[in-house]
């Protein structure tokens, strides 16, 4: 596709963005596997129709606010990543967009208050719990909110656990084999502490010694893919300061994290921490694929045969293409059987915040996951990212069906610990 976007009025991110542009061939592969497109039917709300729309912004042709309308409803679940022949890196046009736009646009006051609740409460636990229990005691007033705040309400579990404070350093179990950081999120934090816990346990029972940053913060993914680009900055240079240098890798539990993280080197680009950012980014990894390339220790059979499915979250397929290893994980457990979900790497809604922002195409394309989910007979599901673990639980509960939910690394924390219970 041809452009005449004036490169340098974008800075660092003029030519990137016009690569992408330039590298749509306009083919319509994306078209068929984006959530919003299947949803919608509109050309406008397909990943093609929005390089388009974005182009003309870019040139002039056309405004923030005709544009915007359709960016917003994607999900940038990157699934028109995997499915372009022509490697249009999709993501490096949407997040640089949504950042100028956002510089654009005007909100209105609902708008507003949403966006501030998201940038400066979500990314923070300690103001995040707060607000939860805040929402929790409001939820018999829920009639009366905006459809926003009505989801951010509904969203919350029946129980908010503080959880106990993560130590310093966790141990190794046994000889050590490795050493690595870990990033325990900031909403996780908050409605799934349990996850960070498991995680602890599976790595420490592989011999891995876990270091976890008293000063550690959001990596800023919600920030960055939501078109807060210096929030963002800010948010990774935290981190940057706060975790060693001296480990084998820097570990994510939550896909959008492990993503956002790996962005670093765009959203630091010509600037002077991109090195460090490049750097940090080369340390990260998903912890399932750190676990299938130490090599797992063998977990013990499971009490019970367990019927298991599992959900591709869209940052792990998509954005980082980890596929194959939570799958060998999860299949090393014995009297555990693996089944895939039809149309299984097709975006559950949640994607971020996109639940709270975009609530009725969020409940379309949640409702039909958990659909999706129930032809399995699956007796419980697995994913790798605790909004995708929210999102489904809440459709599943919402017919009537109480199959849980768990992260990959609960699945095998519950298999080791036969193990602990056995142990001296």
């Amino acid at each position: 596709m041809r452009h005449e976007i004036p490169t340098a009025d974008f800075g660092p991110y003029g030519e990137t963005m016009a690569q992408e542009v330039k590298a749509c061939v306009h083919c319509g592969f994306c078209l068929p596997v984006c959530p919003t497109y299947k949803v919608l039917g509109e050309e406008m709300d397909s990943p093609r129709g929005r390089i388009v729309l974005m182009k003309e912004v870019l040139e002039g042709n056309l405004s923030v606010e005709e544009a915007i309308p359709y960016v917003d409803k994607c999900l940038g679940c990157l699934a028109c990543v995997t499915a372009c022949p022509s490697g249009v890196q999709y993501g490096e046009l949407l997040n640089p967009f949504r950042s100028y736009a956002e510089e654009q646009r005007k909100r209105d006051p609902l708008s507003r208050i949403t966006r501030f609740m998201l940038n400066h409460i979500l990314p923070f636990p300690k103001r995040f719990s707060k607000a939860a229990a805040l929402g929790r005691l409001a939820r018999p007033f829920r009639p009366l909110f905006p459809t926003t705040l009505r989801t951010m309400v509904d969203l919350l579990p029946s129980k908010l656990s503080s959880g106990s404070p993560f130590p310093a350093v966790y141990p190794a179990k046994g000889s050590q084999r490795a050493r690595v950081a870990l990033l325990t999120g900031c909403a996780q934090q908050v409605l799934a502490p349990q996850i960070n816990w498991a995680t602890l346990r599976v790595l420490s029972e592989n011999g891995v010694e876990i270091v976890i940053p008293k000063d550690q913060g959001c990596c800023g993914a919600l920030a960055m893919h939501g078109g807060e680009a210096d929030q963002a900055r800010g948010l990774a240079l935290r981190n940057f300061a706060s975790f060693p240098h001296d480990v084998d890798a820097v570990l994510t539990n939550a896909a959008g994290c492990g993503s956002g993280m790996k962005e670093y080197p765009l959203l630091f680009k010509d600037l002077p921490d991109e090195a460090e950012a490049r750097c940090f980014a080369d340390q990260v990894q998903d912890v399932s694929v750190f676990l299938k390339d130490l090599g797992l220790k063998p977990p013990p059979p499971l009490a019970e045969p367990l019927r298991l499915a599992y959900h591709d979250a869209c940052h792990l397929a998509h954005a980082q293409g980890v596929r194959r290893e939570p799958r060998r994980l999860l299949e090393s457990i014995p009297n555990l059987t693996l089944v895939e979900i039809p149309d299984g790497e097709t975006c559950c809604g949640s994607a971020g915040t996109y639940n709270l922002e975009q609530p009725e195409i969020a409940r379309t394309l949640g409702e039909r996951k958990v659909g999706t989910i129930l032809e399995t007979k699956a007796d419980s599901v697995a994913a790798g990212n605790v909004g995708y673990i929210i999102q489904i639980q809440r459709y599943l509960e919402g017919q009537g069906e109480s199959i849980p939910v768990l992260h990959t690394l609960e699945v095998l924390d519950r298999a080791y610990s036969s193990l602990r219970m056995r142990a001296p």
